[in-house]
């Protein structure tokens, strides 16, 4: 790889993620979406995802990028010279038909090849001189007009709207290819430059205030949190299980309907719900969860970072919930704590970047150590994390290609969240649901007991 055009340094906040894919706390994130092609596309799928592909690596400079001295504390990416398309890309046939999304009310059935393929690939780390991302695309074998792509990712390379933007771009290349003409598998990487890191386009402020408080934490007094529940201590290795559940659009319009009248968010609701479904199944003496999620930096980055762009341009907000808060009397919903939970995200949206916890890692001297191995064996301290890409519309033009169904999955993490709830909704309206954790860190039973619970609480309010 000495002989790789080296390209920019790995930026703070991707070497957060270089370093847990290093030593395996972290291996990848996914964003998935179901194509329809119109009945001109007479030519094998292979063909037209290929060029697809092709369009988007000359636009995207970051998938012919790799990261190297990723077990140093000064890796740097590197490009590719060229990017073969039979490494990359995988066509599987699927053993069962994909599940129906028309009528809108419809509940969708589990797409339980689609969860296979995601629960394998979570488990896949990446390995130069490849290119680190995969699409692995699902065949219909009753139908040759319909596939499911899953675009699979190293998170140095993008964050979950990279994955959005992935999608966006492949459909625009889906609706240029042309009906006739071969496809080739060797793509040259283009000359373009990375887009710069985080870190080089936003101060990334700290108050005193802020800093002084996460010093004395670090160095002086950290409380710990009585009854809070995290799972299991932290322990290696990571083996990540994954279960999707789809909603219909019918049930997300009412919800979208309720939380406008309630003053909330379908994302302060999915946290509030997650919390509630968990503390059904908890022990009473845990009465405490910790929550994360991620928001995107985008709207305060210059302006040419855009939402389609490829990077990872995200920070993190916190909340907590208590027994108490959100266990109200039977067939009552907190939507005080709903509303709570929509006023957390939109404070941390108003600091635009300042005092947020990425910003603390101009000071980690080794991320390896410091953020990783030095904490196995310590408690979890975070319950779960909703992570919510919102809405991905797609014209249904029948003379275009279009997408139906999105999912948004990731990992499960050594070191963060014990539960994360991956949440996308695409072009045909169902709101779909990834959920993933750590094997051994969390019971299986506890996960599809919760999963249960919340997606009967979701029915229930949409009713």
């Amino acid at each position: 790889m000495e002989n790789f055009t080296r390209l920019r340094s790995v930026g703070k906040l991707e070497q957060y993620s270089t370093a847990r894919h290093q030593i395996g706390f972290y291996t990848n994130v996914a964003v998935t979406a179901t194509y329809v092609l119109p009945e001109s596309y007479d030519r094998p799928i292979k063909d037209y995802v290929f060029r697809a592909c092709a369009s988007l690596i000359g636009e995207h400079p970051v998938l012919s990028a790799i990261p190297v001295a990723d077990d140093t504390q000064e890796p740097y990416f590197v490009r590719l010279p060229q990017i073969d398309l039979d490494q990359v890309v995988e066509f599987t046939q699927r053993s069962t038909s994909p599940p129906n999304t028309a009528p809108p009310s419809h509940e969708p059935a589990p797409d339980q090849d689609l969860q296979a393929l995601l629960q394998a690939q979570h488990n896949t780390p990446f390995a130069a001189p490849r290119a680190y991302w995969r699409l692995c695309v699902l065949c219909n074998p009753e139908n040759d007009k319909l596939f499911t792509a899953s675009f699979v990712f190293h998170h140095a390379l993008g964050d979950g709207n990279s994955g959005k933007a992935f999608h966006r771009t492949f459909l625009k290349a889906l609706s240029g290819t042309p009906s006739s003409g071969g496809s080739t598998s060797i793509i040259a990487s283009p000359q373009t430059p990375l887009l710069p890191n985080i870190e080089a386009i936003h101060p990334m402020p700290l108050s005193f205030f802020y800093l002084a408080k996460k010093i004395f934490q670090a160095k002086v007094w950290s409380p710990s949190a009585p009854g809070l529940w995290a799972g299991s201590p932290i322990r290696t290795p990571l083996k990540t299980r994954i279960r999707l559940v789809s909603l219909p659009a019918g049930l997300l319009i009412s919800l979208r309907d309720l939380c406008r009248q309630e003053q909330t968010t379908i994302t302060a609701l999915l946290q509030t719900v997650v919390a509630r479904s968990l503390f059904v199944h908890l022990p009473d003496h845990f009465y405490r969860l910790n929550s994360t999620g991620a928001i995107s930096a985008r709207r305060w980055l210059p302006d040419f970072i855009t939402d389609d762009s490829m990077g990872v341009f995200v920070e993190g907000v916190e909340d907590s919930y208590l027994r108490s808060d959100v266990m109200t009397s039977v067939g009552t919903f907190p939507w005080d704590e709903a509303r709570r939970s929509r006023r957390t995200i939109e404070a941390e949206l108003k600091l635009e970047g300042k005092d947020t916890s990425i910003n603390l890692l101009k000071y980690v001297n080794d991320f390896q150590q410091e953020l990783c191995v030095s904490k196995v064996g310590q408690p979890r301290d975070k319950s779960f994390e909703v992570s919510n890409l919102g809405f991905v519309p797609s014209a249904m033009d029948p003379e275009q290609p279009s997408i139906q169904g999105m999912v948004f999955s990731q990992c499960g993490s050594v070191i963060g969240n014990a539960i994360m709830v991956s949440a996308v909704t695409g072009g045909d309206g169902c709101l779909n649901l990834a959920v993933s954790w750590q094997e051994a860190s969390v019971d299986e039973q506890l996960v599809d007991a919760f999963i249960r619970s919340a997606a009967d609480e979701l029915r229930r309010l949409a009713e």
